[in-house]
């Protein structure tokens, strides 16, 4: 069957301007000009014979005709990358790693792209998991899985928590500590923090991450810690996870308990302050958790051993 259809390079195109409604935004996400796209988009509509935009005062708009058309070339490029995903050869050494939000989100997106470049020849999938931090439910389900043969062939898991995964192979990576952070416009603007006892003043940021309460860095430990009384630990707003605490200490909310190692590179750029070195040190661990049926496989302990050294070598 022959198809009658205008140059596809003209149809991508079109799918594009058509989101964004802007050549000048196409242009940047396909690498070309915005005067490339403005030829394209008119080699389009002359083949058409039909405006497919509309250039009002306010913007861009798609014309009736735009509109029509836009769903049916969104699915037909949908099933052509379907098409070519079907026919293209795997790549020999993939590796998919999952790890807890806070630690994909804040530590490993900043690193990976050594070991990428390291490894051109490896595929990596990364996961962000909230299942990879220690709780009674997510124990249970990693039981279950180790139960299922195959279950989780080619992957490598970073876990925060006590260490006990039974039928895997598992290595301690860092024992992280807590320390107080806050924004250096809380510093500017809000009560002095001179002393630890100076901590009374301000907003008290809570990380629910941890499923386990009693294993959560508290307020309460780190003032007993610092020698600091009289102050109500419990007050302050509370989230659910360590992106969100990191969202709302960028913002001057209030200062927070958060991982040394997941803030280095804003204490460094000057976006947080570490106002105090006291530390609390962490009740769970980073553990690098594989199955044992890939532990030996050359791509993994290439990757273990590039994360075990990244980490050594990451600043105290």
């Amino acid at each position: 069957m022959a198809y009658r259809l205008p140059p596809l390079s003209t149809l991508r195109t079109f799918e594009a301007a058509a989101r964004h409604l802007s050549f000048k935004k196409a242009a940047d996400e396909l690498a070309v000009t915005p005067s490339a796209v403005s030829q394209q988009i008119k080699k389009l509509e002359a083949w058409l014979g039909a405006d497919l935009f509309l250039r009002l005062p306010e913007g861009m708009q798609l014309s009736e005709q735009g509109v029509a058309m836009l769903p049916g070339i969104r699915a037909g490029l949908d099933s052509f990358v379907a098409g070519v995903e079907q026919a293209r050869r795997p790549r020999a050494f993939d590796l998919t790693l999952s790890a807890p939000p806070s630690f994909a989100t804040r530590w490993l997106v900043h690193h990976v792209a050594a070991f990428a470049a390291r490894s051109p020849d490896v595929a990596i999938r990364i996961a962000s998991n909230p299942d990879n931090i220690d709780g009674p439910r997510t124990l249970a389900e990693l039981a279950k899985r180790q139960a299922t043969p195959g279950a989780t062939s080619g992957e490598v898991a970073i876990r925060f928590g006590e260490g006990h995964y039974p039928g895997y192979a598992v290595e301690r990576l860092l024992q992280p500590e807590y320390v107080p952070v806050c924004s250096p416009a809380l510093l500017r603007s809000g009560p002095p923090l001179r002393t630890p006892a100076d901590i009374a003043q301000q907003v008290l940021i809570h990380d629910e991450m941890i499923p386990a309460i009693d294993k959560r860095p508290s307020w309460r430990a780190w003032l007993k810690r610092a020698g600091v009384v009289g102050v109500d630990a419990e007050r302050g707003p509370r989230f659910s996870n360590s992106v969100l605490v990191h969202e709302a200490v960028l913002e001057g909310q209030g200062i927070a308990l958060v991982i040394r190692q997941h803030v280095e590179s804003d204490v460094a750029a000057g976006r947080l302050v570490i106002p105090f070195q006291i530390t609390l040190p962490s009740l769970y661990s980073y553990f690098i958790v594989i199955a044992r049926g890939d532990v030996d496989k050359p791509v993994v302990a290439r990757f273990r051993d590039w994360l075990r050294a990244e980490l050594a070598h990451a600043p105290d």
